[in-house]
């Protein structure tokens, strides 16, 4: 019988909103190594923290704490615009290292968990058992958390579009994509779901013919004057 070591529980990291994003999944066979691609959420950031756990549960809270470190001097860039790459791997020793890596300016760090990261077969046992048992409340809280971070990230986005095309609409629209804006920002008070999906829905609506608009003037604006020669 060939007896193969495996991984008890599943690795990643903590995301916005304290979700937990599985980069090594339970039961992967070791050694084994996986990589995920994130970005950054708020503009300008220049360090990143990276929180790595342990568990099956949709949010970290619930799950255990092996570590983390600090990946620093990351150039300042819009939010969205910074590729990171989060690599686990663990060695034939069951050594995790996880690294680190701004993809554009190549910016990198990792750490290294050893023994830390064991776990009794009672504690797993536990762990596996809550993960079932809270299994339709994590399903709801992770979908409610999903729509927020959904949320944000839109407002955020409108709030840029209208500082930057202030000249180019009438008051009275950019106006009412506000009200928009705001109505969304009430809806993610509510703590629901269904209430924050409507709002996103109604603002994407009345948003998406106006940046149609502001390309189509973007783009006239960076022809304009330019001829084509003979």
């Amino acid at each position: 019988m060939l007896l193969l070591d495996i991984t008890p529980l599943s690795l990643g990291i903590e995301t916005v909103g304290g979700l937990m994003d599985v980069i090594i999944a339970r039961n992967s066979k070791i050694p084994v190594s996986a990589a995920r691609n994130y970005t950054t959420s708020v503009d300008g950031q220049k360090n990143l923290r990276i929180s790595i756990f342990q568990g099956e549960r949709d949010l970290v809270e619930n799950n255990r704490k092996l570590g983390e470190f600090i990946l620093k001097d990351i150039p300042p860039m819009p939010a969205g615009i910074p590729k990171i790459e989060i690599t686990f791997i663990i060695d034939a020793d069951g050594i995790l290292k996880v690294r680190a890596k701004e993809l554009r300016s190549q910016k990198m760090q990792q750490i290294e968990i050893k023994s830390t990261y064991g776990i009794s077969e009672e504690e797993m046992a536990k762990m596996l058992l809550d993960s079932l048992t809270h299994a339709q409340e994590d399903i709801a809280v992770k979908a409610l958390l999903e729509a927020i971070n959904e949320a944000n990230h839109i407002i955020l986005s409108t709030t840029k579009f209208i500082s930057q095309n202030h000249e180019i609409f009438d008051p009275l629209v950019l106006d009412k994509l506000n009200r928009y804006k705001e109505n969304l920002k009430e809806s993610i008070n509510s703590n629901n779901k269904n209430a924050i999906e409507k709002a996103m829905r109604t603002l994407n609506v009345y948003a998406e013919p106006l940046a149609h608009q502001a390309m189509d003037y973007q783009i006239a604006s960076a022809i304009k004057g330019k001829s084509i020669g003979s």
